[in-house]
């Protein structure tokens, strides 16, 4: 009989280069089991020439982008001004149902798109940057997306829902992270419906504020880990190019240089748990 496992997905690569190096460093060692690639980043296709030839090792999907960044494409409705709105911006305007289906649908298209051109196939799974694939109007696309693009070689989705109940038990950061789950209840039921494959359980959220230990969110973040459990990360090494494009800096660092680390590994040996792709 098998113990506990559960699958650590870093999201973001492609944003930056320090990024890539620290996600694909991770890969080779074992410690991640899959990344969501940021396609329309300047950067992505010099670094997925880098991640190519981890095939094998993880699973590469498309965090799908639709706030802060530049669209691949143009979008007057959503980017008038060729950026990408902030995440309370993009709330409010799905709850509200004023975003432009076919809008979103091609820039979504276009950002499979560019990760089928650098990889030459399709992507593993589909996820959304600040969780925005499971906003109203978004999710349709998505699931549109996976019929269309995914269902064909078995890909999955991320589901971000998580039972409330299990939110305030770990007690980190639970009334943002009860927020996430709720606002991806509708997409988890869309997705069981669909016979989209996905995760059934979904951990990672906090403040990024350091102000307790990695190493204590990690243990609890990874605690008797249910059937498809899937852990949210953000490693990665600060350079100028993350600097100039995202808030969330320093704290990557503090999550690499744990996932690198034996402590890491010990945590995860003393309970039993093994890493395994979704």
């Amino acid at each position: 009989m098998t113990g506990p496992s559960l699958t650590l997905c870093a999201d973001d690569y492609g944003l930056a280069p320090g990024l890539g190096r620290a996600i694909r460093a991770l890969i080779e060692s074992g410690r991640l089991q899959a990344t969501g690639c940021m396609t329309g980043s300047r950067h992505w296709p010099a670094e997925a020439v880098l991640l190519k030839p981890l095939k094998g090792k993880a699973q590469f999907g498309v965090h799908l982008t639709l706030t802060d960044q530049r669209p691949l494409g143009a979008m007057p409705d959503l980017a008038p001004e060729g950026k990408l709105p902030p995440i309370g911006t993009m709330v409010r305007r799905a709850v509200a149902h004023r975003l432009d289906r076919a809008e979103i649908a091609a820039e979504l298209e276009r950002q499979i798109d560019a990760f089928e051109a650098a990889m030459g196939r399709a992507p593993d799974f589909l996820d959304g940057h600040h969780h925005v694939h499971q906003l109203p109007i978004v999710r349709d696309v998505v699931l549109d997306l996976w019929r269309l693009r995914l269902r064909p070689t078995g890909g999955w989705v991320r589901s971000c829902w998580e039972n409330p109940l299990a939110i305030a038990a770990r007690g980190i950061d639970p009334v943002r992270a009860t927020i996430i789950a709720l606002l991806g209840l509708r997409l988890r039921w869309m997705l069981k419906a669909a016979g989209a494959p996905h995760n059934h359980s979904f951990r990672g959220v906090y403040d990024f504020s350091g102000k307790v230990a990695y190493a204590e969110l990690f243990r609890r973040f990874t605690d008797r880990p249910g059937p498809r459990t899937l852990v949210m990360c953000h490693p990665g090494e600060v350079d100028e190019a993350l600097k100039a494009c995202e808030w969330l800096t320093d704290q990557r660092e503090v999550e690499y240089r744990f996932l690198a680390s034996e402590d890491c590994a010990a945590s995860l040996k003393q309970r039993g748990i093994t890493l395994s792709s979704l």
